[in-house]
């Protein structure tokens, strides 16, 4: 299934000044619509195996579910960020093909 989304990235860091993670959370109306429909297909911590494209990157990782957030989280790589000079706060577009 293919899903094409923008969204803003952000940063987490479980402590303050620690290196964490970027992520994109993906829209609550796509994050149900996949739910409902792959739930059954999920891994360990509700995570979709899934093929990414951002810009001209396309990579292989996974999806996870956010229950906090009730949404699916993309973690975005530096080095694909930095490919595609994707910054914190400012849209971008991402292209999903879960592998399911």
């Amino acid at each position: 299934m293919k899903y094409e989304f923008s969204a803003k990235p952000y940063h987490y860091s479980s402590t303050p000044g620690m290196t964490g993670w970027t992520f994109v959370a993906l829209p609550k109306e796509l994050s149900i619509e996949i739910r409902e429909n792959f739930k059954m297909q999920e891994e360990g911590w509700g995570r979709l195996k899934a093929t990414i494209k951002v810009g001209k990157s396309e990579w292989n990782t996974a999806i996870w579910f956010d229950t906090k957030k009730d949404t699916y989280l993309l973690p975005l790589k530096a080095a694909i960020r930095k490919k595609e000079k994707v910054e914190l706060g400012k849209e971008v577009k991402v292209n999903i093909n879960l592998k399911l």
